[in-house]
């Protein structure tokens, strides 16, 4: 675009307009009617073409430009003079106008607190995922390495729902068909649930339960169902987001690294390549010790003679993902079923649970994340009950990368200027 004072420089104002300027200003020379050709002037002639009537934008724009090119200081880039912000008003204002907009954004992070929190989530999943798709980009394009980690990750939830629907479809069926004969024992007194029904009256009590409650019991099952929906939502976002951020994740970082001020971008790009590394450390180190207890529930299962042994393998490394509270939840639902070959099994389970807990809290626990992520036994303790008390499950998941997150940039910000003073 040219230089506006480029563009309106050789203007010319024709005698006429010079004439009238001429009159109006006190004892200026008069004209001999000849339509002179003069110069724009800077000053005072800006000044009177603002003051004078029916002129031309034009010919106030050409005069303006006239002015910036004779006097530097008015350039356009050139800033003019700062304002007093010492001043009364300017500090009040700044202080009004600082309190609005923290209070708007409070509000905002309040109420956009779900989302957000899926998408870190879906953050968090892609840096995991990342170390995977940057091996296999080493050997084909990323696009491709990204779509065959998605394609294993189908591939594993489609096993995974193989193992389940089964199994549940056949306990179903298999409860129905049994429900006549339920209700004979109930009603027999030679029957364990006759005699209980006959002395504690069971069948009444949960007849008249039914029909007094029958609006709450559906609210119940209304709330359910919302609960199911909310689920599979959020579950597809966080996986929507997570493969865009997948394909995109090189192109992500660099938008945050050119975020940072120029005479700290090379530091802040070390310190984010070592978060992410970080994050993916703990994904991978998180998956090794699932795949260990996975394998130990199967041979614990396969031996004792326990149903569903897969089965129960599979869903106790997935509940393990989840750590400190992971384990013992499979462990509980292990011993559950294996209530159902004898009691001695299921207490026999219950220790071989509680003995795998304290391997994996004092022996596997503490090695693997000592390579992958570098946080100590008692801090990955503390963050994970903290994590899990502020956002739950997601946050006893995350809390472990956080913490070394934190140690990391304490360690490499905090503790040089601590040793400065």
């Amino acid at each position: 675009m040219p230089d506006p004072a480029q563009q309106y420089r050789p203007r010319t104002l024709s005698g006429l307009r010079l004439r009238r300027l001429r009159r109006s200003r006190p004892g200026a020379p008069g004209s001999n009617g000849v339509a002179a050709q003069v110069p724009l002037r800077p000053e005072p002639l800006l000044d009177e073409l603002i003051e004078a009537a029916d002129v031309e934008p034009a010919e106030l724009s050409a005069a303006a430009a006239a002015e910036v090119a004779a006097n530097e200081a008015a350039a356009y880039e050139r800033p003019g003079p700062q304002l007093d912000r010492r001043s009364p008003f300017w500090i009040g204002m700044s202080a009004t106008f600082g309190v609005a907009v923290a209070a708007l954004l409070i509000v905002a992070v309040y109420y956009a607190r779900g989302i957000l929190l899926l998408l870190g989530l879906s953050l968090f999943v892609a840096a995991g995922l990342d170390p995977v798709v940057a091996w296999l980009h080493r050997r084909m394009p990323r696009p491709l390495a990204v779509l065959v980690v998605i394609a294993g990750g189908l591939a594993l939830t489609a096993g995974v729902g193989d193992l389940v629907v089964p199994v549940l479809v056949h306990q179903v069926a298999h409860l129905v068909r049994e429900l006549p004969r339920y209700f004979a024992e109930l009603r027999s007194n030679s029957s364990l649930l006759g005699r209980l029904n006959s002395r504690y009256h069971v069948e009444t009590a949960v007849r008249n339960a039914l029909t007094a409650r029958s609006a709450t019991v559906a609210s119940g099952l209304l709330g359910i169902g919302r609960a199911v929906l909310g689920a599979v939502a959020s579950s597809l976002v966080v996986i929507v987001v997570s493969v865009y951020l997948l394909f995109d994740l090189p192109r992500f970082k660099r938008l945050v690294y050119g975020l940072a001020p120029r005479s700290r971008r090379a530091r802040t790009v070390l310190l984010g390549d070592q978060i992410f590394a970080k994050v993916g450390g703990y994904v991978l180190g998180n998956v090794v010790i699932s795949v260990v207890t996975g394998v130990g529930t199967y041979i614990w299962c396969a031996v004792l003679g326990v149903p569903y042994p897969l089965l129960l393998a599979v869903l106790v490394a997935l509940f393990d993902l989840v750590p400190v509270v992971g384990s013992t939840v499979g462990g509980i639902v292990v011993a559950l079923v294996a209530l159902t070959v004898s009691v001695p099994v299921a207490v026999g389970t219950i220790a071989f649970y509680l003995v795998y807990r304290l391997v994996e809290d004092y022996l596997l626990n503490p090695r693997i994340m000592r390579r992958t992520v570098d946080v100590p036994g008692l801090v990955t303790v503390i963050a994970t009950l903290v994590g899990g008390v502020l956002l739950g499950v997601i946050g006893a998941l995350v809390a472990i990368p956080i913490a070394a997150a934190a140690k990391l940039l304490l360690e490499q910000l905090a503790a040089p200027r601590l040793e400065q003073t």
